[in-house]
């Protein structure tokens, strides 16, 4: 299953090791940006199925608002990749759930699957370990 993705990571290492996994999955890597305003505008332009946004962007700690922008008003299905996953631990509306980093690629590979298997409507049985699913 194929999709548009919008990575949300200003870290540049980070998110070009987040490009290469997600387009040796067969995925469209929309852009790639650092910075909440950047992601609006890149939203507002594109059709987006999938974001994946890191809470402390370059212009501080706007992720959590941006993911719930996404999330609610835009209809991007949202997951948050962080190393700080305890500022995120009561939910966030509009958003899937919360991938601790450091992760590696098959944690990228089952958490974006799950993600846009919800997306679809297609049956989910559970989450993968490394996800943790907001209720």
């Amino acid at each position: 299953m194929t999709a548009r993705i919008l990575i949300i990571e200003d870290e540049a290492l980070v998110a070009m090791e987040l490009r290469f996994v997600l387009e040796d999955l067969g995925h469209q890597v929309v852009a790639t940006v650092s910075d909440a305003q950047t992601a609006r505008d890149v939203a507002a332009e594109n059709e987006i199925d999938l974001a994946l946004v890191d809470i402390h962007l370059s212009d501080g700690a706007t992720g959590i608002e941006l993911g719930r922008e996404l999330g609610q008003y835009r209809g991007v299905t949202v997951l948050f990749m962080t190393a700080n996953p305890g500022m995120v631990r009561d939910g966030v509306a509009g958003t899937i759930g919360v991938i601790t980093k450091p992760t590696d690629e098959r944690a990228v590979q089952t958490a974006v699957d799950y993600a846009l298997r919800r997306r679809k409507g297609a049956p989910v049985d559970y989450a993968p370990p490394e996800l943790q699913l907001f209720a």
